[in-house]
């Protein structure tokens, strides 16, 4: 079953209390409006979001609105999907891919 439910945007502004400061692994989405393939992915991560809530937080960022956490994470490629665990970037991936890959690549962090 394919959910719709939009993922919590982050900014800038609260990244730190969203994605720094979770008690969860974090996914975050580095995405634009722009990018074909960041609107192919975000169906992708609102079923992980659902799937893993409450071990697992999956929110997106916009690039072009939030250029601060962009380049404090060296993300030039978009979409970048990063995970944070306490704090820190544990492992990203550039583009976008299906939900099979996308958990296979990140599950020894989840």
């Amino acid at each position: 079953m394919t959910r719709t439910t939009a993922l919590t945007e982050v900014t800038d502004e609260t990244f730190a209390e969203e994605v720094l400061n979770s008690d969860v692994p974090v996914l975050v989405d580095f995405t634009a409006d722009w990018c074909p393939p960041c609107k192919m992915v975000a169906p992708v991560l609102a079923d992980i979001a659902a799937e893993r809530e409450g071990a697992l937080k999956v929110v997106s960022l916009d690039v072009d609105s939030n250029p601060r956490a962009q380049a404090a994470y060296g993300v030039m490629s978009m979409p970048t999907l990063m995970v944070f665990r306490d704090g820190e970037p544990v492992r990203s991936v550039v583009g976008a891919r299906p939900k099979a890959r996308l958990l296979k690549d990140f599950e020894d962090v989840l």
